[in-house]
C-alpha cells in the first residue's frame, strides 16, 4: 500500500513535488505559473518573464487554494492500520492540504506501518540472522501467495503480462540461475528495468531463499533510481529488511569501500550501462575482480542498446538476451523533409551570392516562414478564449522540454511527436591544456534511435530529426565513453580508496581505458592539493575527500570552512560551483538579464533566477552539511552558530575559497593601461565576460582564483574571486625557499614572493604551525584547532586582515599596483 497526498496551491512536501511535475509552483522562471490562458502583459505578448505578473499569478492561486488543516496523527494512524490489512487497495489518495509538516507526518506514519509488517515476522529486538530462517520463508511465500490472490494484484498482473519482459520471464530467470554474469538488452519500455528485480524477489520468495537473497539494483541518476522504485512501489528508505535496493551507482561504490567483498548481497543488477558513465564502468572493472571471490553472487547488466555484445566479451564471453520491445512504427522525417513539408525554400545557394573583389558575398533575402504567416495578425490567446470548454479541452496538449535524460531513464506513456534537435550537453576534456568544457555536441546513432522510439510506445508517431540524414549517417555508432573524455581526479581518489596500489595498472583494465596522460594530470592535480604524497599515497585530507562524493576541490573547500568556522557563505558557494548557473536569459530582456547579476541579489522572480537551480542548489546546501556532518567535521550537538563566527570575514571567506580552488590561480600584471591576466598552464586568459568580474576596472588584490576554464574564441575563468598575497601564502601550495635565498615559491617557482628575510621566515613559520595544526585535525576531525590552536587561528586572521599594510607597500608576490584593470 502506497499513500499519495494530494497536491492543492498550499506549500506541503507533496504539493511542492506535484508542482515539479508539472503544476503551479512559486517561482517558475521560465515558464508560466499555472500555466493559464491569462498569462499576457503589455502589448498582448506572454508576461511568465514578468515579476509582477507572476507575483499576482501567485497570490491568485494561493488565494484560491484551501487553507491548512492540523492533522490529527492519532486518527490517521488508526485509518492506516484499518488499511494494511486491505489486500484489495493498494493506494489511497489524501486530496487534503495539510501543509509542509503534515506531509511530512504522513509520510513517516506511512514508513512505520510499513516496517510493523516486518516486524510480525521478526520479533522486536532480534536480527534476522538471530530467527529461524525457514520459518521466515514459508510465511513470506505464503504472503506472497496470498498477495497475488488478492484483486488488485491479479489486475496488475495482467498489465504485467502484457510486457515484452514477461514473456521471457522463464528464460531470463533461468540464465540468472545458472550464470553469474549475464547480458539483458531491449528497447525502452519493454519491461528491463523494473520487471527483472520483481522477478528474481519473487522467484527467490517463491523457492523458499528469501532470507538470503538480497538485490541492488543501480541507476546512473537519483531521479531514475527513485522513479523506478515509485512505480514498483517501494518505500523510500532502507531497512534491515530490505530485500530490494534501489540506489544511484554512487551509493554502490561507497558501499564497497566498507564492504569490499559485498557479503550477503545476493545480486548485482547495473541498468544503463549503455550510457557510459564513468561510475559504471569503474563498476565493471570493480566486478571483473570481485566474482572470482563471489562465486554465489550474480550480476546483470542491463543495456537500453544492442551493443551487449562489448559486454560479453569484457566479461569473457557472459550470454546476452535481448528483450524485443514493442513499438508502433515511427516516421522519420529529417531536416530536409521538415522543410519540403513546410513549402520553405530549400535548394541551391549558388545563385544567392554576388561575386566581388574575389569575395562571395549572400544576397539579403527576407524569406517568411509559412507558420508564422499562417497566424500573423491572429491573436491566439483571444482565439482560444472563444472556444467552447470542450474545444479548448481537446486542443490542450502535452509539450515536454527534456535533456537526454528521456531518451532512456524517464518514461512518458502518451508521447506521439518528437523533435530530436541532435545534440546533448557533453563534457570533453583537453589532456594537453588541463580544459575542461562543456559543449553541445552530437549524440550517437544509438542515442537518436532512443528518441525516435519515444514516439511509438502507445501509437504510430512521427520523429522530426532537426538536422540533416547526412549528419546523422556520419554520426558514431555509440556515444564516447565518459572515462575518455573527463578529468580524472575524484575517480582516482574512488580507487585509491578501495585500497588498489597503482592506478595506471587499474584503469588500464578498464573497458576502454583513458589516456596516460589524463590519469597523471589528475594524480599531479591530487598532489597539488595535498590529498597524494609523492609515493602517491592518500593523505589523511585524501582520506576524507574519498568519502565525499564531490569533486575533490569543492570538498576540500567544505572541509576548510569547517575548520575555520566560515560554514554558511562557504557552504552556499560550494553548492554553486556544483550546480548550473542560475540565472535565466529571456531573449525579449536580454541587456536587463545581463546587468542582473551585478545590481540586484534578491528574489529569483524579480532577477532572472532559475527558481529550480536554486531549489537544487539549497538541496545541495543540506547535503554538504550532512556529509560534514557524517565524517565528524561538524557536531550537531553545538548547534551551527559556532561555526559561522567567521562568516562575516570576506579574508576568510577568501582564504577557504583558495584553499579549496587552488592551483586555479591566476597572476594579475599591469601591461600599459590594462591588466594582462596569466597562468602557468595556458599563459594568457580572460575572465569570461558573462560573469561580473570582466566589468571590474580595478582588483584590490592581485591574484585570481577560479572555478572552472573554458576555451571557445580564447581562454577564459568562470566564477573567479580575486585574493591577497597573505591569502596565496597561508592557503595556496607548498612554499620553498628560491634558489638566491631571497624569496619564496610556489608551483616549481611560477609563483614567486620577494620581501625581507625577517618577514619571510615568519611567514614560512606561520605557515608551518598552520599546516601542523590541518594535519592535526584531518586525522583527528573531533580536534578542537579554535582551543588548541588559538594563537595560530588568531594570528592567521589578523594576518588576513592586515594584508601586508605593516609593511608600507612591501612588494609581495609582483607587486604594486600591477592589478589594477
Amino acid at each position: 500500500m502506497s499513500v499519495v497526498a494530494g497536491a492543492t496551491p498550499g506549500g506541503s512536501k507533496s504539493q511542492w513535488r506535484g508542482r515539479r511535475a508539472g503544476g503551479p509552483g512559486r517561482g517558475c522562471a521560465g515558464g508560466r505559473v499555472g500555466g493559464g490562458g491569462s498569462g499576457r502583459s503589455r502589448g498582448g505578448e506572454q508576461g511568465w518573464w514578468d515579476p509582477v505578473w507572476r507575483a499576482e499569478k501567485l497570490k491568485q492561486l494561493q488565494a484560491e487554494g484551501p487553507k491548512e488543516e492540523v492533522l490529527d496523527e492519532n486518527e490517521w494512524w488508526a485509518k492506516l492500520e484499518k488499511l494494511k490489512v486491505a489486500l484489495d487497495q493498494q493506494e489511497v489518495v489524501i486530496k487534503r492540504n495539510f501543509g509542509r509538516n503534515g506531509a511530512d507526518i504522513l509520510e513517516d506514519l506511512h514508513t512505520g506501518l510499513r516496517r510493523s509488517r516486518w516486524e510480525q515476522a521478526t520479533p522486536q529486538g532480534q536480527t534476522l540472522s538471530g530467527v529461524d530462517k525457514e520459518k521466515l520463508n514459508v510465511e513470506l511465500r505464503d504472503n506472497q501467495r496470498q498477495l497475488k490472490a488478492s484483486g488488485a494484484v491479479k489486475a496488475l498482473e495482467l498489465f504485467r503480462k502484457k510486457l515484452p519482459a514477461f514473456q521471457m520471464k522463464s528464460e531470463l530467470l533461468e540464465a540468472v540461475e545458472n550464470n553469474q554474469v549475464i547480458v539483458v538488452s531491449g528497447e525502452t519500455g519493454c519491461g528491463k528495468t523494473a520487471q527483472l528485480p520483481q522477478f528474481v524477489l519473487e522467484e527467490e520468495i517463491e523457492a523458499g531463499r528469501d532470507s538470503e537473497c538480497n538485490i541492488i539494483c543501480t541507476q546512473p541518476r537519483r531521479i531514475s533510481a527513485t522513479s523506478v522504485a515509485a512505480r514498483i512501489r517501494l518505500e523510500a528508505k532502507r531497512s534491515a529488511q530490505t530485500r530490494l535496493l534501489f540506489c544511484t551507482t554512487g551509493v554502490l561504490l561507497r558501499r564497497l569501500v566498507q564492504e569490499p567483498d559485498l557479503n550477503g548481497v545476493s545480486h548485482i543488477m547495473v541498468d544503463e550501462i549503455h550510457e557510459r558513465n564513468m561510475n559504471e564502468d569503474f563498476l565493471l572493472i570493480i566486478f571483473r575482480d570481485l566474482l572470482p571471490r563471489r562465486p554465489d553472487l550474480r550480476l546483470v547488466l542491463i543495456s537500453a542498446t544492442v551493443n551487449a555484445e562489448l559486454f560479453s566479451r569484457y566479461f569473457g564471453g557472459a550470454p546476452t538476451k535481448h528483450i524485443p520491445g514493442f513499438t508502433h512504427p515511427v516516421k522519420e522525417l529529417f531536416l530536409e523533409d521538415v522543410l519540403e513539408l513546410a513549402h520553405f525554400p530549400v535548394g541551391s545557394d549558388q545563385g544567392g551570392y554576388n561575386g566581388h573583389g574575389g569575395r562571395r558575398r549572400k544576397a539579403q533575402e527576407k524569406v517568411q516562414d509559412p507558420v508564422l504567416e499562417a497566424f500573423e495578425g491572429i491573436n491566439i490567446d483571444l482565439e482560444y478564449r472563444n472556444y467552447s470548454r470542450g474545444t479548448q479541452q481537446s486542443l490542450q496538449a502535452k509539450i515536454v522540454l527534456s535533456t537526454n535524460i528521456a531518451e532512456t531513464s524517464i518514461t512518458i506513456d502518451d508521447v506521439v511527436h518528437v523533435i530530436d534537435c541532435g545534440k546533448a550537453k557533453e563534457t570533453s576534456y583537453d589532456t594537453l591544456n588541463k580544459l575542461t568544457c562543456s559543449t553541445p555536441t552530437w549524440i550517437s546513432k544509438a542515442s537518436a534511435n532512443h528518441r525516435r522510439g519515444r514516439a511509438g510506445r502507445v501509437q504510430p508517431g512521427v520523429c522530426y530529426h532537426v538536422y540533416p540524414r547526412l549528419v546523422y549517417d556520419s554520426k558514431l555508432r555509440y556515444q564516447l565513453s565518459e572515462m575518455l573524455r573527463t578529468p580524472l581526479q575524484e575517480l582516482c581518489l574512488q580507487i585509491k580508496s578501495l585500497q588498489q596500489d597503482s592506478i595506471v595498472s587499474f584503469l588500464s583494465k578498464a573497458l576502454e581505458p583513458p589516456e596516460v596522460l589524463a590519469v597523471q594530470n589528475a594524480i599531479d592535480l591530487l598532489k597539488a592539493i595535498g590529498a597524494w604524497t609523492r609515493k602517491e599515497d592518500l593523505t589523511p585530507l585524501g582520506c576524507h575527500l574519498a568519502k565525499l562524493p564531490v569533486d575533490p576541490k569543492v570538498g576540500k573547500m567544505l572541509l576548510m570552512e569547517a575548520v575555520f568556522q566560515c560554514l554558511g557563505p562557504a557552504l552556499t558557494i560550494a553548492a554553486g560551483l556544483a550546480q548550473r548557473d542560475p540565472f535565466v536569459l529571456p531573449l525579449e530582456h536580454k541587456e536587463e538579464a545581463d546587468e542582473t547579476p551585478t545590481i540586484f541579489c534578491c528574489f529569483c522572480w524579480e532577477n532572472f533566477l532559475s527558481s529550480n537551480t536554486l531549489q537544487m542548489m539549497d538541496d545541495m546546501h543540506r547535503q554538504f552539511q550532512n556529509l560534514l556532518s557524517d565524517i565528524s567535521f561538524l557536531d550537531d550537538s553545538k548547534g551551527l552558530l559556532i561555526y559561522n563566527q567567521n562568516s562575516q570575514d570576506l579574508e576568510m571567506v577568501r582564504a577557504v575559497l583558495c584553499a579549496g580552488l587552488f592551483p586555479s590561480v591566476v597572476q594579475c600584471k599591469l601591461r600599459g593601461k590594462r591588466t594582462a591576466f596569466l597562468t602557468k598552464e595556458d599563459g594568457k586568459v580572460e575572465p569570461h565576460p558573462a560573469f561580473v568580474n570582466t566589468r571590474v576596472n580595478s582588483f584590490s588584490r592581485p591574484w585570481l582564483v577560479y572555478g572552472r576554464k573554458v576555451k571557445t574564441d580564447a581562454i577564459y575563468v568562470l566564477d573567479s574571486t580575486d585574493v591577497s598575497d597573505y591569502v596565496l601564502l597561508m592557503f595556496g601550495g607548498n612554499l620553498t625557499t628560491s634558489k638566491n635565498e631571497q624569496g619564496i615559491e610556489m608551483l616549481d617557482g611560477y609563483h614567486q614572493f620577494k620581501a625581507s628575510k625577517k618577514t619571510l621566515h615568519l611567514v614560512q613559520e606561520l605557515r608551518r604551525q598552520l599546516d601542523l595544526l590541518l594535519d592535526i585535525k584531518l586525522k583527528d576531525p573531533q580536534f578542537d584547532t579554535h582551543q588548541e590552536g588559538k594563537l595560530v587561528i588568531t594570528a592567521v586572521l589578523e594576518l588576513l586582515q592586515s594584508d601586508g599594510k605593516e609593511e608600507g607597500g612591501c612588494n609581495w608576490g609582483t607587486g604594486g599596483d600591477h592589478y589594477r584593470r
